[in-house]
């Protein structure tokens, strides 16, 4: 099992430098020979083609001609794209503030029928209330030091929400324990997140799991992931949110998904575990 979802990241950027290495091979240059060729240091083909470098746009022309292959360009500039969109620093994603990466995700809910979604410490965004999502995004844009478009980015999140309405889709959320009790806002304010969520809990669409401290863990805690359909995961890191879209590493989410639902907390008990955080709040 991979130890880091930026391993993805590295493994795609291999599997592109183990193409290049295919399309150069026939041609019967060294990877030093290339090098040369395209008037390279001599070690630059080398670590290309072993995912250490990654290769310019420039780069994959050069590779597609000097082996006499141009149509191959195309394919190889999307698969290296792909691979830049893997992993893509928060300090990019929001250098205008949060409401822009707010309203790229919304085509994304939109077609998505099967949500799957795990987070640790914070009540995941689709089920926010406004006051909550005010005070933990306001949180995040001052430790970031963004514009502050908070309240423009609580607009968005609370116009995605539409889709837990649609009884059509699916969503299965799972939360530490922890999550019900990260007080973001005024105690007020976290009661009524809190609130909500047990209104959340007895939709039908919605199968809200909550692992508590007790657990006998079979799964250890992660990092906060969101399963859309088969078609990929987003992870979030402290300094970059990572897309997964190998079938492989998507399955390998899947049944870390499955572990943490063997674990969790449904119906009645759930129910109380949110009760008792509530009266925590005094």
């Amino acid at each position: 099992m991979s130890t880091s979802p930026s391993s993805a990241v590295q493994e795609a950027r291999e599997a592109l430098g183990q193409r290049l290495k295919e399309i150069r091979q026939p041609t019967g240059m060294t990877a030093r020979a290339f090098a040369a060729r395209a008037g390279w240091h001599e070690a630059k083909a080398s670590r290309i083609e072993n995912g250490k470098t990654v290769p310019s746009d420039a780069d994959l022309r050069t590779y597609a001609d000097l082996c006499g292959v141009p149509e191959v360009y195309p394919d190889l500039l999307a698969t290296a794209h792909g691979i830049e969109g893997m992993y893509v620093e928060w300090r990019r994603l929001q250098r205008e503030g949060m409401r822009h990466a707010q309203q790229a995700h919304v085509p994304l809910y939109e077609r998505t029928e099967h949500f799957r979604i795990y987070d640790p410490s914070v009540i995941p965004g689709i089920v926010q209330t406004r006051d909550y999502a005010r005070a933990i995004m306001g949180t995040i844009s001052a430790f970031r030091r963004l514009p502050d478009d908070v309240d423009a980015a609580v607009d968005v999140r609370m116009q995605r929400q539409h889709v837990l309405q649609d009884a059509g889709r699916r969503f299965g959320i799972i939360l530490e324990e922890a999550a019900l009790r990260a007080q973001f806002g005024s105690p007020e304010a976290m009661a009524a997140q809190l609130g909500h969520l047990l209104n959340v809990a007895s939709m039908q669409q919605v199968s809200l799991g909550i692992v508590p401290f007790a657990a006998t863990r079979h799964m250890w805690p992660l990092e906060a992931f969101w399963i859309f359909d088969d078609d990929q995961v987003i992870i979030e890191l402290a300094t970059a949110q990572v897309t997964v879209k190998q079938p492989s590493e998507i399955n390998t989410y899947a049944r870390m998904f499955a572990k943490l639902v063997s674990i969790a907390s449904y119906g009645k008990e759930a129910r109380t575990l949110i009760a008792e955080a509530i009266n925590a709040l005094g």
